[in-house]
């Protein structure tokens, strides 16, 4: 019986590593009232009041840090580097190059919270932008989610939404929490990506061709 004893606590003793690895939790971006979480290799974006990978809960956001609910603990979260299993920082870089097309513009594809779009690089727009029926075909409520606003366009000004994007991403490139904008109307024709997506990652433009690299 003694024997049992024993192995039975060497057996829990092994075990108990193995379970606390499971609950690794990271926040490896900050926005107001959102949080970009990593559970178990899974990363994603989740706002204030609702729940992430892994159960785990954003309660509250800000730049400073993100306070979480884990297995029912309440925690404050600093930011953090994404770390491999080796403990070295894991390569996030990422290149694209895309060459001028129709109209002498740069056309890509990407999409938006997972929906394929083809975007019109435009380094004017100040923010991603589309139309309403754009909008409505991402399944984008921007009356409900969005603030209203007016937009100044060459055409003059128009009413719009003001929103931001949990996911846009465009050959490979992928950035969270990106602000948009919902114009009335049938403008812009394309759906424009604009500076609030170009100024969260490095780009320039080289003999005809717009190179584009992820931020570490």
């Amino acid at each position: 019986m003694r024997r049992l004893e024993l192995l039975a606590a060497s057996v829990l003793l092994m075990c108990s590593p193995l379970v606390q690895a499971e609950t690794q939790v990271q926040v490896v971006g900050l926005f107001p009232n959102a949080a970009v979480l990593l559970v178990d290799g899974q990363r994603k974006l989740v706002k204030a009041g609702q729940t992430g990978p892994g159960g785990v809960k954003v309660l509250s956001a800000s730049s400073k840090g993100a306070v979480l609910q884990v297995d029912g603990v309440q925690r404050t979260y600093e930011i953090s580097r994404e770390y491999n299993q080796a403990g070295m920082a894991v390569p996030q870089k990422t290149q694209a190059s895309i060459t001028k097309g129709v109209g002498g513009h740069f056309w890509v594809a990407g999409s938006i919270e997972g929906h394929p779009v083809q975007f019109l690089v435009d380094t004017g727009a100040t923010s991603v932008a589309m139309n309403e029926g754009q909008a409505r075909r991402l399944g984008i409520d921007y009356r409900v989610v969005g603030t209203p606003m007016v937009a100044g366009t060459a055409g003059g000004n128009v009413r719009g939404w003001r929103i931001r994007l949990d996911s846009v991403k465009v050959a490979g490139l992928e950035v969270l929490g990106v602000e948009a904008a919902v114009l009335e109307g049938d403008s812009p024709t394309e759906v424009l990506l604009g500076m609030s997506f170009l100024s969260r990652v490095r780009w320039r433009e080289d003999n005809g061709v717009l190179l584009l690299e992820s931020k570490i």
